[in-house]
């Protein structure tokens, strides 16, 4: 069995010469040279699936092709507007 030998990774001045280098080397091959990288994911956005009748998907669809917007967006802007107007009816109540 061959042993995995890391090779050693060529000092370079900008990284354009990195890009070239990694286009025709692999990367795995300097693997341990490569220093390690710490960050920190914050992912505020969540998507959320809701299932919804069949008839009401085609009128959906014909609404945001007429609007030239995708149904998501439609959905979204409509839902926002649904929320906001029903949070100034609670309020007022």
């Amino acid at each position: 069995m061959e042993k995995n030998k890391s090779k050693t990774l060529p000092r370079s001045n900008s990284i354009k010469e990195l890009i070239d280098l990694f286009e025709t080397h692999d990367m795995g091959d300097y693997w341990e040279e490569m220093p390690e990288a710490h960050f920190e994911v914050n992912i505020k956005k969540r998507k959320h699936l809701v299932a919804l009748e069949e008839d009401i998907v085609g009128k959906l669809t014909e609404i945001a092709k007429s609007k030239k917007v995708s149904s998501q967006s439609l959905i979204n802007a409509w839902l926002k507007d649904k929320i906001r107007r029903s949070t100034k009816i609670q309020k007022v109540a």
